[in-house]
Formats: structure tokens, sequence, C-alpha cells
């Protein structure tokens, strides 16, 4: 491959809390019911596990910490002051630190938000999918539509400036005036930030094995995103990734981080890493044991062995081989509106842009991307056939 370009990119932190009040039938992320949380245990366990993996990333800066799920909303305020505190403690925290909690507006949810943010949470993501009964019901939501109104009404209460709202559309029968009710009910509470997705249906899910009857056409999908970017580029939340919108200074910084092939560490059930090692030259990826009960018995073998260095967390690791890095950089990247700068590319992959030259002049004569010799992005028409497009880009061969 010859001269490697590699340099230490921003790392972020995620930490994944894997239980849910009920588990919806489109889901398909490492989620689990319950009959009581284990708030004491799953804390020690995930100390146990950052502290293992604390060599990976030395004192690099954090940047963003991210509280995914399953539903995190299901624990304490104690739980993420506790967690809070032994990480400014104990990693090195960027003074402009974002940290996102995913929420659900099950109204006892909804309670802990003043504790969140007095633990140092600074951002919420709430996962209310729609605002009608009827298609909260059909994806199995465990809120009412007046739990979620009530859920944003006590984020902006309790102070929370920067505040996600998370919607669906393409569900089954649904028209595309009852989506652009759900936009419009969204932006009437003048979020920071709002996620808006196509439901998929996706393997292991329930809605796979039983899938809804009804779902709209691909042209009336079409239809229902036109609408939709319409109504959203009127309001000031521009779109800068496929599915995100959000206000200029209220772009997630995490996620930024994630699609511009940034660092991340990953503690917690089933959570994954991505990491640059500049000593050894290379990107490495390993994932956490999945189901909660054997993450949490990792810990008793950590203490039975504390002299083993083997890591009891640990699932699975790999090397991102330099032909794989090209295809994953540009199927992140890509999403991004604004696209990228170049220097990037060569940054973050070691790889010189020039070796995927021939491939990027086929899809600028195919009028699928732009580049003016700094920033390269997906064109209009580049956007709307994106899944294809990077379907091409994953099937690049690196020299």
């Amino acid at each position: 491959m010859g001269h490697s370009f590699l340099t230490l990119p921003p790392l972020s932190l995620y930490i994944h809390i894997p239980w849910c009040v009920k588990k919806c039938p489109y889901c398909d992320f490492n989620s689990h019911t319950f009959e009581s949380l284990p708030e004491k245990e799953y804390l020690s366990a995930l100390i146990a596990d950052l502290n293992h993996d604390l060599p990976y990333i030395q004192n690099r800066e954090i940047i963003s910490i991210f509280f995914g799920g399953g539903t995190p909303s299901v624990l304490s305020a104690e739980f993420y002051h506790e967690l809070l505190l032994y990480l400014r403690e104990h990693v090195n925290l960027s003074e402009s630190l974002e940290v996102t909690l995913e929420a659900n507006p099950n109204s006892s949810e909804s309670d802990r938000f003043h504790g969140y943010l007095k633990a140092g949470i600074n951002r919420l993501s709430i996962g209310v999918q729609s605002f009608q009964p009827h298609y909260l019901n059909t994806l199995g939501r465990a809120h009412t539509e007046k739990e979620a109104h009530q859920a944003i009404e006590m984020a902006k209460s309790a102070g929370f400036s920067q505040f996600n709202i998370d919607l669906m559309y393409g569900l089954p029968n649904q028209s595309i005036e009852e989506a652009m009710l759900d936009l419009k009910t969204a932006l009437s509470f003048s979020p920071t930030h709002l996620s808006w997705y196509q439901l998929t249906i996706e393997p292991n899910t329930y809605f796979y094995r039983y899938p809804p009857k009804d779902l709209p056409i691909e042209d009336t999908i079409i239809e229902m995103e036109e609408a939709g970017y319409l109504l959203l580029e009127k309001g000031d939340l521009g779109r800068y990734e496929v599915s995100a919108y959000a206000k200029e200074q209220s772009q997630a910084r995490h996620n930024l981080n994630y699609w511009q092939f940034g660092d991340y560490l990953g503690i917690g059930a089933g959570a994954h890493s991505k990491i640059t090692l500049l000593e050894t030259d290379n990107i490495i990826r390993f994932s956490k044991t999945r189901m909660p009960k054997d993450y949490l018995s990792a810990v008793t073998k950590l203490n039975l062995n504390s002299n083993n260095t083997s890591n009891p967390f640990a699932l699975a690791k790999e090397i991102v081989s330099p032909e794989l890095r090209s295809g994953e950089f540009l199927m992140n990247a890509l999403r991004l509106k604004a696209g990228f700068d170049v220097r990037l590319f060569k940054e973050r992959t070691g790889i010189s842009l020039e070796t995927i030259w021939p491939q990027l002049q086929y899809f600028s004569t195919q009028n699928l991307i732009e580049y003016d010799g700094h920033i390269l992005k997906a064109t209009e028409r580049g956007y709307t056939l994106l899944n294809s497009l990077l379907g091409a880009f994953l099937d690049i061969p690196s020299n």
C-alpha cells in the first residue's frame, strides 16, 4: 500500500444502555425488556469495561458522549451523575463536551429530565416517532400522543437548550398529509434538531417475521420526502445529513464525528468501537458481549482473574484493512449534504485519494458527485440516488 497518511481523528465515547420498557416491532438494536434494573451492577460493569479499554485511548480528548439504547431514560439521574463524575475524573473530556441521552416520552421517564441536566447531560434526543395515536399503536410505542407533547415541554422547561425529536415516515397506510402533520407538530415545538427517517423492515425484528400490510409504495415515499424537504426548508432547520436537520449551531457533534470517520470508544452491552492506532498504522474495530446478563457476569470473571489481560467484555475484534477503509469512509461522509474536505480522506483512511480516482471520475461524469479541488460531495441527483452510489463505492478496491 506504500506510505500511510493516518492521523488521529477526534474521539467520541458511546455508552450502550440495553434495556427498554417494551421492544418495538421495527427495532433491530440490542435492546431487552426487564423486570428490574440492575443499575448499580451495570454502573460497576461500565466502569470496569472502560478501565480495560483506557490503553486504547490513552489521554486523548473526548469531544462527545452519547448514551444510546435501548432506552437510556429508564435509568435514574443518579446513575448518570455517578458515571459522569467517574468519567470527569478518569478521562480527558473536552471543555465543550456534548453529552446526549436518548429518551422516550413515557411520563415516568420525562420526570427525570431535570436530574439528567444536573448530572451533566446537555442534549436530549426524544424518540417520538409519531404524534398520531393509531401510528403509535402500529409502531408498538409505549407512550401516548399526550405524553409526547408533555415530554418535549418538560425537556424545554428543564432547561435543555439542545434537543432532538425523532420521527418516522413511510408508515403503514400513511398519507402524505399525515406525514406532514407529524412534521408540523414537531416543528411547532421549535426543536434545535430533527431526525426524520423512513420506516425500514430490518432482519431479526417482529416486522420482519410479520411484515406490516399496506406500506406506502415508492412513488408515495418520494412524494412524502419532497413535501417534507419543502416544509423543513421553510423553517430554520437545515438538512445536513440524509435523515438529519438542525439549526446552524445544533448539528449533532457525536453523529458528525461518526459520519466523518472519526474514532469512537464503545462501552456497554453490545457496544462497538473504532479506534486509530498510529503506532501500528492500523484502524481496529471491536465489540462487546451483547446479552446484559453475560455482560454483567464479565465483571465477576474480571474480579476472579484480576491478573488476566484478556478482556472478558470483548466479543469480536478486527483490523480494518486498507481495502475496506476507502469504501467505509465514503459510505459515511457522502451522507453529509456538505460532503467532506478531501484532506480528511487521506488523514482518516491513511490512503491517497488518487487510489480511487478512476471511480471518482466515472461518478462525476454520471453527475452523481462533484469535486471543486477541495470538497467532494454528492450532487442533488447523487443525493437522491445515494444508496446506489454508496453501494457502488463499497466495491472500490484500494491500491
